[in-house]
């Protein structure tokens, strides 16, 4: 089997949709010899904010001395980035012969989904490279997802709200149930900025579970106005003039949420210095997150797809030094059919000028038409351009007349952007494909 024939499998079984529940999981687990057992392991959970937090504990522990696996989802460009071990991608042969080895051992009587898959070969690539820990970032939900056959040194669960109602529930209640399903007997649980009523669901879970519990601003907090200088104070650990490479005021909740995953861990034997905190927040990468991919012309992504996202980009637009170009920006807008539209743009609409709307290629997008009119009333005159190319040249060309310019489009892009003009910005959101590439869940871009 070679890598395009691998993944070309892979990418047939999404047509399957979603299966939540661990039994196929835990079955295939077995047949694999149990890999997820062989290293330690934190769980992360969370609406949003999760892949941050992820990817600044791995990047913690990784210069502290260990070996580190990382397991994220959706990928943006390369199916491989969602498996990485030290930063590196896992190779093209081995998703291959993991591939290979899954499928036998799947027949006749396992039918793992999309996700199960490429969940068992992150397990099992894992154990194969000898890491000491693996930070797993959760796909959907917590309760029934498939990377909820471990049982970690400790567990986190960023945020609750809003998203995926039609799995998860529609309240904020039933939402942080199904999260609090990461949280195992014993072990210690890391929570981030949470409403009332989430708080109380996952704190009726832990102490069920009698699993310590440990709460953004009550046990840890963060000072400071934004990941450029801030400190930390919590679980043991206490840091000042800290600096995080990723952008936006909410990283500041998920690096304290990072550092304090790491405090609960420690019991268990996980010692990070703080010469380690420092130069892991300095070096964590996260692309597609408030990410500049250029500057000529500044080109912005971000993986937003939800309205609470949505807040935290209108946020950083509105308090951020580079969010104020001279000239007026252009919301390019393309997200998938099932997202709440409105409640993404709302937060939006007063730091933009002008909007093109249009459709990210992937089978649950929503038309550009369909976005026109579930958005109606709230874009006074937005321009409607089917195609996503056709529709970022309209967005330069505005720009480059004076007019204005932004572009978002919905689907966790952390994707790459070429050949735009000066003052670009750009979002990611809900599956966009740029130049060929797909991008898994949403992506908007902004120019201005």
């Amino acid at each position: 089997m070679t890598y395009s024939s691998a993944v070309a499998y892979l990418y047939r079984l999404q047509k399957h949709g979603i299966k939540l529940g661990l039994a196929t999981m835990t079955a295939l687990m077995a047949r694999l010899g149990m890999p997820q057992t062989r290293y330690r392991t934190l769980h992360i959970a969370g609406t949003n904010g999760k892949g941050s937090t992820a990817a600044m504990a791995a990047a913690l522990l990784q210069v502290a001395g260990y070996r580190v696996g990382l397991y994220t989802s959706p990928h943006l460009v390369e199916f491989r980035e969602r498996i990485c071990v030290n930063g590196e991608m896992i190779a093209e042969s081995q998703v291959a012969q993991l591939t290979e080895q899954l499928q036998t051992l799947c027949q006749p009587d396992l039918s793992p989904t999309f996700f199960e898959y490429t969940t068992a070969m992150a397990f099992q690539h894992f154990a194969d490279s000898g890491v000491d820990v693996a930070v797993l970032e959760v796909g959907l939900g917590g309760r029934f997802d498939a990377t909820n056959v471990v049982t970690p040194m400790a567990c986190a669960v960023t945020t609750i709200s809003l998203d995926h109602q039609e799995y998860l529930g529609t309240t904020l209640s039933s939402i942080a149930f199904e999260k609090a399903g990461i949280i195992k007997p014993g072990v210690p649980v890391v929570l981030g900025r949470l409403e009332d009523d989430a708080w109380r669901t996952i704190e009726q879970v832990a102490r069920e579970r009698q699993a310590p519990v440990f709460r953004l601003n009550e046990d840890f907090r963060t000072e400071g106005e934004g990941p450029q200088q801030f400190s930390y104070r919590g679980l043991g650990m206490q840091y000042d003039g800290l600096i995080c490479a990723l952008e936006g005021r909410h990283q500041l909740d998920n690096a304290a949420c990072a550092l304090a995953l790491l405090g609960a861990a420690a019991p268990q034997g996980i010692a990070v210095t703080a010469e380690a905190v420092r130069a892991g927040l300095r070096a964590v990468n996260w692309a597609g997150r408030l990410e500049v991919v250029d500057r000529r012309p500044t080109i912005l992504l971000d993986g937003a797809h939800n309205p609470a996202a949505a807040t935290a980009l209108a946020d950083y637009l509105m308090h951020s030094d580079r969010s104020h170009p001279s000239r007026p920006v252009v919301l390019v807008l393309g997200m998938m059919r099932d997202k709440d539209h409105r409640g993404f743009v709302e937060p939006l609409t007063g730091l933009v000028d002008e909007v093109v709307l249009t459709q990210a290629d992937l089978p649950r997008s929503a038309t550009a038409q369909e976005l026109r009119a579930s958005l109606e009333g709230l874009l006074p005159h937005p321009h409607v351009v089917p195609s996503l190319s056709d529709a970022m040249a309209l967005a330069r060309q505005l720009a480059m007349s004076g007019r204005s310019g932004v572009c978002h489009g919905i689907a966790h892009a952390r994707g790459r952007v070429q050949g735009m003009v000066p003052w670009l910005w750009a979002f990611a959101a809900s599956g966009l494909t740029w130049q060929g590439s797909r991008r898994g869940c949403g992506c908007a871009w902004l120019v201005g």
